[in-house]
């Protein structure tokens, strides 16, 4: 076990609560910032991947963007020091409110989704006199092989703009006054571990890159999106992934034109393998063909495995007895409270230290108080 941190000064802490390592997150977003600037592209992060405040601004000390998908994330941005011109804007069901902080704001690009989006910021850009720039956010039909919950980028998805509409949509583009052309956005879904559905993203850019110039239509900025996943089987052995192969992979593949910029939204990549929960055991109950440990933490702390069936290594932090099996499971009312089912741990009594690793995504930002429980808080390696 590599958990980086002296392990009893996390004991006297009030569980469940989410610890991050400061240095981990600091050294991935710099390895980021190394690749991503070795080709001249620009990142903006996934705030929806981790709204916390010190995080959003770690990120944002290192000169990355946000992108942004509710307006309350826009707002969240620029309180935490993000510069408008770097805030790009997506979601298939902006309101009028938010289109219109967005507008205020300046922000750098709306990515569109449909028709009726492009036609309703434009009325409202319209209404203060502004020209809003957007990118039509356009769905490639690629398979992300990956769940089908966060895949999305195929016919059947709600997301983007399908490639059959879009002669409809250049029409639209064409009478509309209000809105400029920014870019093209794609985005296939989240947690892709194998970069060739990559390599399909980057064959199909390609295609469609071909099909605007033949229409005289040079967008500025082509923005990719993210997806790129992090291991949580290995969050040691693999703590920052590979963003060396992944940049190169599109500055290989990748056709982009004389002064086009190359834009991406990594989320969890950035921050994943940076926090775990801590949790203590409340009881060891005996069953039939394993033993349950109750622990104190439950899915409105981290729902991810109710929600996606996801894995998140388990581990005992304060025994180092010989490996037992047991469902680790937390105290709401659901069946689905379960984070592990048969795991192996060292003999656990109440009152062990557990950590469910590789936390640092979808994690403390999907909280939520079902059984009326408190939010979990969050502590810092570097203040702690």
């Amino acid at each position: 076990m590599k958990f980086n941190f002296p392990v009893e000064t996390l004991t006297n802490i009030n569980t469940p609560f989410y610890f991050y390592d400061m240095e981990l997150l600091n050294a991935t977003l710099d390895a980021v910032a190394s690749e991503a600037g070795k080709y001249g592209f620009k990142v903006h992060y996934a705030v929806k991947a981790n709204a916390n405040d010190r995080i959003l601004q770690a990120i944002e000390s290192k000169g990355f963007g946000a992108d942004c998908v509710s307006g309350h994330e826009v707002q969240k941005a620029i309180d935490c020091g993000f510069p408008s011109d770097g805030i790009v804007f997506a979601g298939v069901g902006k309101s009028d409110w938010e289109i219109n902080l967005g507008l205020d704001n300046n922000i750098a690009c709306f990515n569109v989704e449909s028709i009726p989006e492009l036609e309703i910021i434009d009325e409202l850009a319209g209404k203060k006199g502004k020209v809003a720039k957007v990118a039509l956010r356009i769905n490639p039909n690629v398979n992300a092989n990956t769940h089908h919950y966060i895949t999305t980028g195929l016919n059947e998805n709600k997301f983007g703009i399908n490639q059959w509409d879009l002669e409809k949509v250049v029409d639209v583009l064409s009478v509309l006054k209000n809105v400029e052309l920014e870019g093209i956005h794609f985005h296939i879904g989240s947690q892709i571990t194998d970069l060739h559905s990559f390599r399909d993203l980057c064959i199909r850019v390609n295609e469609l890159q071909k099909w605007f110039v033949s229409r005289q239509i040079m967008p500025k900025v082509v923005n990719v999106g993210g997806g790129l996943g992090i291991s949580y089987e290995q969050p040691d052995e693999q703590s920052i992934p590979d963003f060396e192969s992944y940049f190169a992979l599109f500055n290989d593949l990748l056709e982009l034109m004389p002064g086009q910029e190359l834009h991406f939204e990594l989320g969890r990549s950035l921050v994943g393998q940076s926090a775990s929960l801590l949790t203590k055991v409340l009881y060891i109950k005996e069953g039939v063909q394993t033993n349950f440990a109750i622990v104190d933490a439950g899915m409105s702390d981290l729902i991810r495995p109710a929600l996606y069936q996801a894995y998140h290594k388990i581990e005992n932090l304060t025994s180092a007895d010989e490996e037992e099996k047991y469902d680790v499971v937390g105290p709401i009312c659901e069946s689905s409270d379960c984070f592990g089912k048969a795991v192996l741990l060292p003999k656990t009594k109440r009152g062990d230290l557990i950590a469910l690793r590789s936390a640092g995504a979808y994690g403390e930002v999907m909280a939520n108080q079902y059984n009326l429980r408190t939010l979990p808080k969050a502590y810092y390696s570097d203040s702690i």
